[in-house]
C-alpha cells in the first residue's frame, strides 16, 4: 500500500488516471494532467469573480490601496470591491503562467524519456501541485503598484499568440477530418463520405455568412460604426480570397488534401474572432453588450453612462473554444507535417507491441512510448500553456486594464489585438497553401 502511494506521488505514471485508461501513452497522460492543473486555475479564477469572495480579498495588501496606502475612490462610479475579482484573476493567472514558464525553461531540449528531466515531466505530480499552490499564494501577496499595468501587456501579447495557436489547431483538425473521410470514401467506394464533406462545408459557409449578416445588423449603424463596417467587410473579403486560393489548380496539384472544408472552417473561425473584437468596441451605439446603467449588480457602470457585463455571449463562447482547443493540444497526434512543424510535435507515434500494452494494463500504469524520442516538445507544450493562461486571463476579465482608468469598460486595445490576430491567422493559413509553390525545393508533403 505504501509502495503504491509513493508511486502515485513520485512515480512516472499518474495512478488515478492510469486506473481509468491503463493502456494510455505516458506522453498523453502527462499532457492531460498538466491541462487539469490549468483548468483548476481557471475554476479558481471564475470563483474569484463570484459575489461574496471579494469580502475575503479585502484582507490582502494590494486591494483598495494606491500609492502610500490611501484608499482608492473610483471617481464615484464603482467602489473598490467591484474590481477585486478582476485583479485577483490577474494574480491567479500570473501564478499559472509562472508555473508553466518554469517548466518551459526546465524542459528545453529533452529528446527522450531517458533524459532525467523526463521523469520530472511525467511524474512527481503531488510535489508539482504543491509548487503551483506555493506560487499562487505568493502571487496574492505581490503589492499592486505597476504589477497589473505591466501584466496587462503580457496578457495582450499572450492572448494574440494563443488565438493563432487556436487557428493552427483548427487547420490540423480540418485537415485530419478531410483526409480521414476522403480515405473512407475511397476505401469503401461510397459517395456518402463525399456528400458528408460537402454538407459540412456548405454548413460552415452558411454559418459564416449568417454571422457576417448578424454582425452588420447588431454591431453597425447607418452613418456610424465605420471601424466595424471596415473590419467585417475586410475580413469577409479576405476569407473569400483564401477560399479561392484553396481550390486553385496549382495549389490542388501541390496539396491534393487541401480544399474548401479547411477554408470554410478558417472562415467561420475568422468571423468568430471578428465578433469577439467587435464585442470590445467602447461605443454603445456599435456594441450591444454595453448596457445602460442599472443597479441590478450584474454589471459595472463607466463614466459614459454605460456598463460592461462580466459574462456576455462572446466571453462564454470564447471560454468554450478555449477549453476545447486546450484539450486538443493535450491529446493531439497529427499527420499534417506543416502543423507538426508549427506545433513542435512529431508524426503519429507507432503503438507498442501488444504484449507490452497488456503488461502495462495489468500493472495499472501508462506505458512509456518515448524511449526512442519524444512525441512532442515538452518545452513548447508548456509555452502553449503559458499563452493559454494569459489568454484566459484576458477572457475572464473582459480585457479590463487596471491602472489605465479606474473604470471597467472595453478598450480599443482589445479590438485591435483580436482583429490583427484574425489577419495574421488568415495569412498563416494562406502560407500553408502557397508555401509548396513558393519553395518548391522543400518537402511540404
Amino acid at each position: 500500500m505504501d509502495g503504491r502511494m509513493a508511486s502515485c506521488l513520485c512515480g512516472s505514471a499518474p495512478c488515478i488516471l492510469c486506473g481509468c485508461c491503463p493502456a494510455s501513452r505516458n506522453s498523453t497522460v502527462s499532457r492531460l494532467i498538466f491541462t487539469v492543473f490549468l483548468f483548476l486555475g481557471v475554476v479558481v479564477s471564475i470563483i474569484m469573480l463570484s459575489p461574496g469572495v471579494e469580502s475575503q480579498l479585502y484582507k490582502l495588501p494590494w486591494v483598495c490601496e494606491e500609492g502610500a496606502g490611501t484608499p482608492v475612490v473610483l471617481q464615484g462610479y464603482i467602489d473598490c470591491g467591484s474590481l477585486l475579482g478582476f485583479r485577483a484573476v490577474y494574480r491567479m493567472c500570473f501564478a499559472m503562467a509562472a508555473f508553466f514558464f518554469l517548466f518551459t525553461l526546465l524542459m528545453i531540449c529533452v529528446r527522450s524519456s531517458r533524459d532525467p528531466r523526463a521523469a520530472v515531466q511525467n511524474g512527481f505530480w503531488f510535489f508539482k501541485f504543491l509548487v503551483l499552490v506555493g506560487i499562487t499564494v505568493g502571487a496574492f501577496y505581490i503589492p499592486d503598484g505597476s504589477f497589473s499595468d505591466v501584466w496587462f501587456y503580457f496578457g495582450v501579447v499572450g492572448s494574440f499568440l494563443f488565438i493563432l495557436i487556436q487557428l493552427v489547431l483548427l487547420i490540423d483538425f480540418a485537415h485530419s477530418w478531410n483526409q480521414r473521410w476522403l480515405g473512407k470514401a475511397e476505401e469503401r467506394d461510397s459517395r456518402a463520405w463525399y456528400a458528408g464533406l460537402f454538407i459540412f462545408t456548405l454548413l460552415f459557409y452558411a454559418l459564416s455568412i449568417a454571422g457576417v449578416t448578424l454582425l452588420f445588423i447588431y454591431y453597425t449603424r447607418p452613418g456610424a460604426c465605420h471601424e466595424g463596417k471596415v473590419f467585417i467587410s475586410l475580413n469577409l473579403t479576405l476569407c473569400v480570397c483564401v477560399s479561392i486560393v484553396a481550390i486553385l489548380p496549382k495549389v490542388q496539384n501541390a496539396q491534393p488534401n487541401s480544399g474548401l472544408l479547411q477554408a470554410s472552417v478558417i472562415m467561420l473561425y475568422t468571423i468568430f474572432v471578428t465578433w469577439l473584437a467587435l464585442s470590445n468596441v467602447p461605443d454603445q451605439k456599435c456594441n450591444p453588450h454595453l448596457l445602460a446603467s442599472s443597479s441590478n449588480g450584474t454589471s459595472l457602470a463607466g463614466p459614459e453612462g454605460y456598463e460592461t457585463q462580466w459574462w456576455d455571449a462572446p466571453s462564454i463562447v470564447g471560454l468554450i473554444v478555449f477549453i476545447l482547443c486546450t484539450l486538443f493540444i493535450s491529446v493531439r497526434s497529427s499527420d499534417h507535417r506543416q502543423v507538426n512543424s508549427l506545433m513542435q510535435t512529431e508524426d503519429c507515434p507507432p503503438m507498442l507491441e501488444a504484449g507490452q500494452q497488456q503488461v502495462a494494463a495489468s500493472e495499472g500504469r501508462a506505458f512509456d512510448n518515448e524511449q526512442d524520442g519524444v512525441t512532442y516538445s515538452y518545452s513548447f507544450f508548456h509555452f502553449c500553456l503559458v499563452l493559454a493562461s494569459l489568454h484566459i486571463m484576458m477572457t475572464l476579465t473582459n480585457w479590463y486594464k487596471p491602472g489605465e482608468t479606474r473604470k471597467m469598460i472595453s478598450t480599443w486595445t482589445a479590438v485591435w489585438v483580436k482583429i490583427c490576430a484574425s489577419w495574421a491567422g488568415l495569412l498563416l493559413y494562406l502560407w500553408t497553401l502557397v508555401a509548396p509553390l513558393l519553395l518548391p525545393n522543400r518537402d511540404f508533403s
